[in-house]
């Protein structure tokens, strides 16, 4: 991919650095792209890839900054039973 906004010294444009992860369901999760004068951080990408694997197998969601082991939310879709019955120790 091309970004049209970033130009090398002849006027071409540069390459601009994408990250897809797709499930397990053959469903695209997540994209980033990254203008070519921006550097990739990897641990945000392996902390994403975190929040998605957990996410995915329990009714959750992450917040801004959150790490593995730190806490979450449950998803508001939930009934107040239904929390319950699912984290019991809340």
């Amino acid at each position: 991919m091309l970004d049209p906004d970033e130009m090398d010294k002849d006027g071409m444009p540069l390459t601009a650095r994408c990250v897809f992860v797709v499930g397990p369901d053959k469903k695209l999760k997540l994209s980033i792209l990254y203008p070519a004068t921006t550097g990739r951080n990897f641990d945000e990408i392996l902390r994403v890839i975190d929040s998605l694997q957990l996410t995915a197998q329990k009714k959750v969601a992450t917040p801004v900054d959150w790490k593995p082991g730190d806490k979450v939310m449950v998803i508001p879709s939930l009934s107040d039973a239904e929390a319950a019955s699912l984290f019991p120790k809340v």
